[in-house]
């Protein structure tokens, strides 16, 4: 990853978290998004948290479990020491996110201005194995960058600029057809001395959009427009759909047992500090 941790540790070693240029009191964009996806007892990731107050904010809400993972030591030291007690209610990855293999899954990864950082073809591939080993399917991805017309450097850094779409183009060159855009919004970030910044957030799910079913036979009834709900394995008829008798066949495969459809992120165990 640009930099490397020597470089992001001098960073946060030369500065208090509120003189770094991407210092924010609250979160709040973040937060709105994040809140609109995740719900409480959902694993949560925030990748390159460094010193964000994102993590306060949510552990005020409820959530958990929480992670974060930062490629620097002193970052990470910087939100432990300030969360003090409460810091032992959030799981600390020190890792290169190019590199590093998850664990676990997560309902939400969350990732404000990493991913413009990666100038390198392959620290993008490692990104979206990252990305794609540790987001379940249909999880959420908020990703944030610098705007096509924000700043072309960054901490000393060059940085890739995206607009929403050229942003989802390269996600889906990564990792083809596994993302699907939901929404994306654009912020403009004043930083402690009161420069502007220009930054694009986008939404993905892990997997496409549902789509409605076409009318089929189902639990012994012929559904006409509308679905079949089914609760403690009975299929509830719709007003207005027609019951239909069901042949021996068709009670003989209906009780067969089926395999299980289970991802193996879905079987992934917790970890914990």
């Amino acid at each position: 990853m640009a930099g490397g941790q020597e470089h992001w540790d001098g960073v946060y070693g030369a500065r208090s978290e509120d003189e770094l240029t991407w210092f924010e009191a609250t979160p709040n964009l973040s937060l709105e998004l994040v809140r609109a996806h995740l719900r409480p007892r959902e694993p949560f990731i925030d990748i390159g948290s460094g010193a964000s107050r994102l993590v306060d904010a949510l552990l005020d809400d409820g959530f958990g479990p929480l992670t974060v993972l930062d490629l620097s030591a002193a970052a990470l030291a910087v939100s432990g020491l300030r969360l003090g007690p409460r810091a032992v209610d959030v799981a600390w990855i020190e890792a290169d996110i190019t590199k590093w293999e998850p664990d676990r899954c997560y309902a939400v990864w969350h990732d404000r201005a990493v991913f413009h950082f990666l100038t390198a073809p392959e620290d993008r591939a490692g990104y979206a194995r990252a990305l794609s080993a540790a987001l379940r399917p249909g999880g959420i991805a908020i990703i944030a960058t610098f705007a096509d017309d924000g700043p072309e450097m960054c901490s000393g850094l060059p940085v890739v600029r995206y607009t929403p779409e050229t942003l989802a183009q390269e996600l889906d060159r990564l990792l083809p057809g596994r993302f699907e855009a939901l929404e994306a919004r654009r912020h403009m970030h004043v930083t402690p001395k009161g420069s502007r910044q220009s930054f694009q957030y986008s939404v993905f799910r892990n997997g496409p959009l549902r789509r409605e079913p076409p009318p089929r036979r189902d639990g012994g009834h012929q559904l006409v427009g509308v679905r079949c709900v089914r609760r403690q394995g009975v299929c509830t008829r719709a007003p207005g759909s027609r019951p239909s008798p069901r042949s021996p066949r068709a009670r003989a495969s209906s009780s067969a047992p089926r395999p299980s459809r289970r991802a193996p992120c879905a079987t992934a165990s917790p970890s914990r500090p």
